[in-house]
């Protein structure tokens, strides 16, 4: 069997995370899937080389190995709505982002499969989530989490039109101190190449249960999510491809985004104990 999830401990306050870049299903769960699963339309794709900044900058880093359709890892356990009123996929999704279903109809993974997954695959990563964020804070006084993710610039079932660049999420300021969400947004007024690309903070994506779980600033644990288009950095249509040509131009905004996280975590009191 694959490993669960790739880690790699970092030397400074910051842990990125990427809960859906795997493309992995196990035999157990691929047997019980239509064709168009194995497609994995909805993977956050190449997000690991994207980022292939974090090591140099020396950011933990965690990133899936199975797919979301698996198990969602940016999901509550509970499978609760996160935009309650509005359309979304579940802990385990039963049907693509286009609606197709994944699995035949009448055979859906019952109560029990869905926490077998929770048990297999969604607590293992989370428990090392919690494990690396208690690590950082110890060690630095502060730990900051950026979970990174990506989506096809234009999805109708869960927003109209075409989607801004870069899609931050702050829980609605509550994920991380405001100051952060200021430094980002100055960093993005600051940095030349970032005038490329459109943003918005706390729009459609406002942070997903990673997000708002850990983002605990009265306790010195900041969370921001960041929602790409993957129109930024690749092919939206199948086979996925990674455009490194794009990548060159998005990825000195992503080092540079990182960057005020961490100046602005070494700026805070207790920073550094």
């Amino acid at each position: 069997m694959n490993p669960l999830f790739h880690f790699q401990q970092g030397s400074v306050p910051l842990l990125i995370s990427m809960p859906h870049a795997g493309t992995n299903i196990p035999a157990e769960v691929s047997a019980q899937l239509q064709p168009i699963a194995f497609e994995k339309a909805d993977t956050d794709w190449h997000l690991p080389l994207l980022y292939n900044m974090a090591q140099e900058l020396g950011a933990s880093l965690i990133h899936a190995e199975y797919s979301r359709y698996v198990v969602d890892l940016n999901r509550s356990p509970d499978d609760s709505n996160l935009y309650p009123g509005q359309d979304t996929t579940g802990l385990c999704p039963v049907d693509t982002f286009d609606k197709q279903a994944l699995y035949p109809a009448g055979q859906l993974p019952d109560a029990t499969e869905v926490q077998r997954r929770v048990s297999q695959y969604w607590q293992p990563y989370h428990r090392q989530l919690q494990q690396e964020l208690a690590r950082l804070r110890a060690q630095h006084g502060i730990a900051i989490l950026w979970d990174a993710h990506s989506i096809a610039s234009q999805v109708p079932r869960f927003f109209q039109g075409k989607l801004p660049d870069l899609n931050f999420g702050t829980a609605d300021q509550r994920s991380c101190h405001l100051e952060l969400q200021y430094a980002l947004e100055e960093c993005l007024k600051q940095t030349p190449a970032a005038q490329a690309y459109s943003h918005v903070f706390n729009g459609r994506f406002k942070g997903g249960y990673i997000t708002r779980q850990y983002g605990q600033p009265d306790d010195h644990i900041h969370a921001v999510q960041l929602e790409m288009s993957q129109c930024t950095y690749m092919d939206e249509h199948a086979p996925y491809a990674y455009r490194p040509d794009l990548a060159a131009q998005i990825q000195p905004v992503l080092r540079q985004l990182l960057t005020s996280c961490l100046d602005w975590a070494g700026q805070q009191p207790g920073a550094g104990v």
